[in-house]
């Protein structure tokens, strides 16, 4: 996506039943924004170190997952797989985030626009059930708890 023109790379962490787990935007593409991100989505509280790693083609992945075991950052019996089917729960999670964005007149700096993505993603992950007591469906508790976090009524 782009952000005052200038693109930028969104990386997004799935789990196998397409509950989201974390995002990152970034300016770069490269072995250490990857690093980042992996131990921003393994720091979660939620998450434990994966056996499979499903990626994109992205050649800087291979290099951060291999400096990540190195470290012990990463389970040495972590797979990286880079097929490009086995990507389609990412891909298509994101879709809705891409419709989203086209939809924006786009985003006038980084700042803004990582404001405005963990909006579409705390939305998305309510949406899915992935907050306590409110359920994918309910539609008065999602609003209760989107009002009881910006202090307005419901």
């Amino acid at each position: 996506m782009k952000v005052k023109g200038r693109w930028t790379y969104l990386y997004r962490a799935v789990d196998s039943r397409g509950q989201t787990i974390d995002f990152l935007l970034s300016a770069k593409r490269d072995a250490a924004t990857a690093k980042r991100f992996f131990r921003k989505a393994l720091g979660q509280p939620h998450t434990v170190n994966p056996r499979p790693i499903t990626a994109d083609k992205n050649p800087a992945y291979p290099r951060a997952v291999a400096e990540m075991k190195e470290d012990g950052e990463l389970w040495r019996r972590s797979r990286l797989r880079q097929v490009k089917y086995l990507n389609n729960i990412v891909e298509q999670d994101h879709r809705r985030i891409k419709r989203l964005v086209r939809l924006g007149l786009g985003f006038g700096s980084v700042w803004t626009a990582r404001r405005t993505l963990a909006g579409y993603e705390v939305m998305a992950m309510v949406r899915k059930g992935q907050v306590r007591r409110i359920g994918g469906r309910d539609m008065r508790a999602q609003a209760t708890f989107v009002a009881g976090l910006f202090d307005i009524a419901p």
